[in-house]
């Protein structure tokens, strides 16, 4: 029997940066530059970035960030290994960040994603993301879908 944990990590790991290191190369292929919109490492060791890894038998095949905006969140840095998905990990993730953002009483969580991303799109969909306007410091691309879902207020 397989066991998935999720929890709340550094994300200067060699195995999350290894993760890390997937999830660009794959953003790279599908994306140019200019409509990635990554948080480095240093970005993601901030105090307003919650962090959080997916472990499937104690090896780390995923991860999420919560950015805190003062008001509503942001998902970045979503990723589940290839080799790993079909185990439930992505919703787990989506979870433990929404739990995350509903303990500092944000508003909604917002995300961008790239159009080119099947799977992450519905994804977001089936967990009740909709659909915006670019939030934040984001301009509209072409290339990006911009989401949001309202938390329920504590």
């Amino acid at each position: 029997m397989t066991t998935v944990t999720i929890a709340g990590e550094a994300p200067d790991q060699p195995e999350i940066l290894a993760l890390i290191e997937a999830l660009d190369r794959y953003q790279e292929a599908l994306y140019p530059a200019e409509s990635n919109h990554l948080l480095d490492i240093d970005s993601l060791k901030q105090p307003d970035i919650s962090f959080f890894v997916a472990r499937l038998d104690c090896k780390a095949v995923g991860c999420a960030a919560l950015k805190n905006h003062g008001g509503f969140g942001e998902i970045k840095r979503m990723f589940v290994h290839p080799d790993a998905r079909g185990n439930g990990i992505s919703h787990k993730l989506m979870a433990a960040l929404e739990a995350e953002a509903a303990s500092r009483d944000l508003a909604w969580i917002g995300l961008e994603t790239g159009i080119s991303q099947p799977e992450a799109i519905s994804l977001y969909r089936r967990s009740g993301y909709e659909e915006c306007e670019p939030f934040a410091d984001y301009q509209p691309d072409p290339l990006s879908l911009f989401m949001r879902k309202a938390l329920q207020a504590s």
